[in-house]
């Protein structure tokens, strides 16, 4: 049995490849003869693709989710629909498109759905996730952006109640394979590949040095809210730009010990390299899938780049319990939002005013 699996699991691993592409084939003749045009006579060519993972009500107009400045501000009054996607892809006619993945990790399946569209061709198209998320008071506070390096996994884990586990365990997650918490350890050969995805560092860079000057904007909910952090003095300080990485999972954690947690889940799974600035629902599946995008030669893994904000904090404030800040009206949520575009919209204009350069040559910030 064990030869039988070993075969079959080679022969899938080998045929991935060429079943992509002849699905993405089958999906072009379709939507040829649907149109009644060519392939080629159909075919997007986004320059850079901002991608949300929310938006509330309409597109503009109302309140705002992570979509909607984009379209107001950058005027994406084209619209084209992509089967199986909840919301329209907008675009204008210079390159620059927006997108509306949908929450937590299951908006890989709509970012795959995007990729494997044959009308489009997005072998030289810059990506920007761009949302808000939970920001950790030891390094920034609410209404400000992190440029992340490492973008990593944290639903694959064991894990058991606490309250079960050995009395000297900080919490009860441990890496799959481990034996502990806290500890690095090659995963077992069953679990899937990766659990930590590096960004390209030089456009990392060279988006943060863009961006790093901005001033962003506040609010008076935002500012008093920070102050009441009285033992986290980052958190205290006006909104800023930086540098910092993103831990993604599928449970909605909160609270000191999994803030505790999560620190060390991206350490330990960076080699030390990554700090846990921000968390979000769906980095880790909007990776995924654009790696296996790459993979199969329909975009370009090097051009990603992940802009989160602080809408929130990861902690309740001192004298406050976890389950009272669990569901607390997020004090951060507009400046978020407008820190999210500002910065983000200075990269994509940089990237479509140059376009020439930066079809075929990446950007990357000067050697210090």
């Amino acid at each position: 049995m064990a030869a039988v699996f070993f075969f079959r699991t080679a022969a899938f691993s080998l045929d991935v490849r060429f079943w992509w592409k002849q699905i993405g084939m089958t999906m072009a003749l379709g939507l040829a003869i649907g149109s009644g045009r060519s392939v080629a006579e159909s075919r997007f060519q986004p320059r850079v693709m901002i991608v949300s993972t929310f938006e509330i009500g309409a597109d503009s107009g109302d309140k705002p989710g992570e979509f909607q400045f984009w379209v107001e501000r950058e005027g994406l009054t084209n619209s084209v629909r992509v089967p199986g996607m909840d919301h329209v892809v907008r675009y204008r006619d210079d390159g620059l498109f927006g997108c509306v993945s949908g929450t937590t990790v299951r908006c890989a399946e709509q970012l795959l759905l995007l990729g494997v569209d044959p009308r489009f061709d997005l072998t030289h198209t810059y990506w920007l996730i761009n949302g808000i998320a939970g920001v950790n008071p030891e390094y920034a506070s609410v209404g400000s952006a992190a440029w992340a390096r490492w973008v990593v996994d944290g639903d694959l884990a064991h894990e058991i109640d606490v309250r079960e586990s050995p009395s000297d365990w900080p919490y009860g997650i441990l890496p799959l394979g481990g034996r502990e918490p806290n500890k690095a350890v090659d995963p077992p050969p069953w679990a899937p590949k990766l659990m930590a995805w590096e960004l390209n560092p030089g456009l990392v860079q060279w988006a943060y040095q863009l961006s790093k000057g901005i001033s962003l904007p506040d609010s008076p909910g935002a500012s008093k809210h920070r102050q009441s952090f009285t033992s986290w003095p980052m958190a205290r300080l006006p909104a800023q730009i930086i540098v910092g990485d993103c831990l993604a999972s599928g449970r909605y954690w909160h609270g000191l010990h999994q803030n505790q947690w999560a620190s060390d889940w991206v350490r330990i799974h960076t080699h030390g390299e990554g700090r846990m600035v921000m968390s979000d629902m769906e980095d880790h599946g909007l990776m995924s899938a654009l790696h296996r995008l790459a993979g199969i030669d329909r975009t370009d893994a090097r051009r990603v780049l992940v802009l989160r904000t602080g809408s929130n904090f990861t902690v309740p404030r001192p004298g406050q319990s976890a389950a009272e800040s669990l569901h607390e009206e997020y004090a951060g949520m507009r400046p978020a939002l407008e820190a999210a575009y500002l910065a983000g919209s200075v990269v994509a204009h940089a990237l479509l005013s140059d376009w020439p350069r930066y079809r075929d040559e990446l950007p990357a910030a000067p050697s210090p």
